[in-house]
Formats: C-alpha cells, structure tokens, sequence
C-alpha cells in the first residue's frame, strides 16, 4: 500500500456524531460499572467476612492487571482495531463480574473482581476508546471529542451508583452484579463506528488530519517501528513526567471510588448521604469533562492540569477539616466532580500532541500502566490503614499531598512534539505540501 495511505476495518470513516455518540456510551458503561465497586465494600465484608483489606486489594488486582495489559491491548487496538477489542472487552468484563457474583471467599474476588475484571477493563477501556477517537477525529476538534466522550463516562458513573444501590437493596449483592455484567455486554453492540480508521499514518500530512500532525521532526516516521517509537518515548523526558503525574490521578480516583463510602460511613455519615456524595462525583465531572475538553483546545493543557490537581487536594484538606454535615459531604463530591476525570482528555491530549495519532493506543497504554500503579497502592493502602488505624485521615493527607506534587510536575511538561528519531539511511525530509505549510503557518502559538 502506498505511504501515507489508511489501513482501515472499513472503507469510509464513521460521522463524528457517530464516532462520539459510541465511545460516549462505552465509556459511560465502562467507568460507570467500575465507578459502583465502592458500593460492595460492606456489603461483601459483612457476607463474606473478608475485612476492608481484602476487598481493596480485589479492586487493586483489579486495577494494576488492568495497567499491565494495557499496553498490550492498545498495541492490539491499534494493529487490528479498537473495535474487535472492545468486544473482547465486554465479554470478559461481564465474565469477571459474574465469577465475583459467585465468589465464596478472597480467592473468588481475586479471581473474578481482581484478575478478570481488570483484563476485561483494560479491553473496554476509554484507554482504548480515546486513542480510537483521537484518530478518527480531526485535531482541531479532538480535544472536544475527547471530552465529550469522558464527560459521558461521569454520566454513567452519576446514573449507575444509585441505580446499583437499589438493585442491592432489592436483590443483594450477587444479584447487583449479574445486573452489571448485563449492562457491560451493551458494549459488544455500539462499537461499529470505532472501527473505521484504526491505523493511521503521520505521513498524510496538514491536509488530512490538521496542523497537529505536522512537527519538524515528522519525516521519517513512517519508517519507525513500533519498538523505535516506544523507545523514544520512554526517553523523552516530558512524557516520562506525564507517566509520573497520571501515577497520581490513579492513587486519587480509585482510592475514593472504592472507599469513600466506608470513609463517609465511618466519619458519621449515612449511607444515602455517603452514596449520593460518589454519585455527585459523576454528575459534576459531566461538565468538569466537558470543559476541560473545550479549555484544552485554547489553553495550555499542562497548566490545566496543574489547576486540577490544586483543586482535589484543597477538596482533601476541606472534607477533613470541614464539620461532618451532609452539606460538605455533598459539596466534596460536586467540588471533586468538576476535576475528577478531567485529567483524562487532558492528558492523552497531550500524548498526542507529543507524538501523534500513530500507535496513540500504545504510548497511552504506558502513561495507563502508571494510572494503575498508583490506583493499586490507592486502593490497597487505604484498606490497610484502615485496617491498622480505623480511620483514613492518613491517606486522604497524602492524597492531598500527591495533588501539590503533580501540580508542580505540570509546571514543567510541555506537550509540543518530541524530536523524532533520525531514520538510517533515510533521504533528506521532503518538502510540505502547499497545504501543509498553510497550515503550520496559520497554527497559533502554544498560550500558557
């Protein structure tokens, strides 16, 4: 095939509407159903009698099975589709739930809730369903798409954790989950319009994919292998610091997705309160996504991100140090939803910017892995303190502590291209097109 061609599952590319509308409604799915596992934290020690630890070491399998083949699957996105994957996806998602809905004992959760469950995240993921939409949409309107697509994802989370709530208390725990993996396999019929234009090149150039794609160092590219390419990235030293900062926003989201509740609950708060405080998560973060979204295609995105994470740990700081009163619990889950996932569009943004659409699936699964390091030490350390202290004021103080310091590392990220890797043996780079040049010429400068 010539250079610069699409290596496509279908000849034509979805509508953007229908690309959006699809990774808006897996996405949903996907963080919704994770975003409820907080709501089992009692109700499976108290059937089970497994304590608080091991329940949050599950969701910390869960979630560092889910980094760890996330690399992997996004180079399996990338080379045969992202729509195959996330059908995969779906099927071994909704197989994980149904294990732990059966689940006896620690071994099942880990089996089921920890290992399954995670590798079927890692399929189905907005990991995956993001690179797919960075590719088929045009850069100018990419860092849209990708909000929308994550705001979605907090809409599920808002629509799913009462839902879940009622569906355990009319058919308890096990049954709660069979509803889940009903609502995971929804995922399986949505995925067609992702799965057009799943391999894209840099070489087509300003005229078919926008100014973005277009860098000093663009040349030769598509000569540079997968290997070549991870290897430049992993010694570039701004996405390095990118992978150090999302370590942070995984410790954030999955330690108080999974224990907020039992925090609330144990500080002196009902559990209404204490659920409609995680779904207040969900709902705000419709617009925090959103917007961060729309910001991030005016704004530096590193200095965006620098403000999100000053934001949760003065929201940390407040829920301690406020009166416990339905009024701060309410407020911590609204104030934490406006900056909960809009990190995410954000920081694949830059990513992109970084290195572009080509093998995105892949270079965002490393950044992933990080995520889920620090969801899994999130997870499974809050469960030990609260194990060893009978409190998480520990952890929510270095949580607030991990925000200041990711906020310092976005002070110094820059999301401009990185220099591409000289080619053996390669010609010198040809000229841009007309277009092209058109185009990075009338490319506005990077605002701070």
């Amino acid at each position: 095939m010539p250079s610069g061609a699409l290596h496509e599952e279908r000849p034509a590319r979805s509508p953007m509407a229908a690309i959006v509308i699809a990774g808006s409604i897996i996405t949903a799915i996907s963080l919704g159903v994770r975003a409820t596992m907080g709501l089992f934290t009692d109700e499976i020690d108290m059937a089970l009698g497994v304590g608080v630890d091991t329940f949050g070491l599950t969701i910390a399998v869960q979630n560092l099975v889910w980094g760890l083949s996330q690399p992997l699957v996004g180079t399996f996105a990338d080379r045969f589709g992202a729509g195959r994957v996330l059908m995969a996806g779906a099927v071994v998602y909704a197989g994980g739930l149904l294990v732990m809905a059966n689940a006896d004992g620690a071994a099942g959760l880990y089996t089921g809730g920890g290992l399954i469950v995670g590798l079927g995240m890692s399929a189905a993921s907005f990991a995956v369903v993001l690179s797919s939409i960075g590719k088929l949409v045009e850069p100018s309107r990419r860092s849209m798409a990708l909000g929308i697509a994550t705001a979605f994802g907090s809409f599920g989370h808002f629509l799913l954790v009462p839902i879940t709530r009622v569906f355990i208390e009319l058919l308890g725990w096990r049954g709660s989950l069979v509803f889940l993996a009903l609502v995971t396999m929804v995922i399986a019929a949505v995925v067609r319009p992702l799965r057009t234009g799943t391999r894209i090149t840099e070489a087509e150039g300003a005229d078919r994919l926008g100014p973005s794609s277009i860098d000093p160092g663009s040349a030769g590219r598509d000569q540079e292998s997968l290997g070549q390419l991870t290897g430049r990235a992993l010694r570039h030293r701004d996405y390095l610091l990118v992978n150090a900062a999302f370590f942070v926003c995984g410790f954030h989201v999955t330690f108080i997705g999974v224990h907020l509740p039992k925090s609330l609950t144990d500080a002196g708060y009902g559990s209404s309160v204490a659920t409609w405080s995680l779904a207040f998560i969900g709902l705000f973060n419709i617009f925090g996504a959103f917007a961060a979204g729309l910001l991030g295609v005016r704004f530096n995105q590193s200095r965006l991100l620098s403000i999100i994470y000053v934001t949760r740990a003065v929201a940390f700081a407040g829920l301690l140090l406020l009166p416990v009163m339905p009024v701060v619990a309410l407020g911590f889950g609204a104030l934490l939803g406006v900056v909960w996932l809009a990190s995410v569009p954000l920081t694949s943004g830059i990513v992109l910017g970084q290195f572009g659409v080509r093998n995105a699936g892949t270079l965002f699964g490393f950044v992933f892995l990080s995520h889920q390091v620090g969801a899994f030490l999130g997870s499974w350390g809050a469960g030990e303190i609260r194990e060893l202290t009978g409190s998480y004021d520990l952890w929510w103080w270095l949580a607030a502590a991990l925000g200041v310091v990711a906020a310092v590392i976005h002070f110094s990220i820059s999301d401009k291209p990185a220099p591409a890797q000289p080619v053996l043996g390669a010609g010198p780079a040809p000229a841009p097109s007309a277009g092209a040049s058109a185009a990075l010429a009338a490319q506005p400068p990077n605002t701070p």
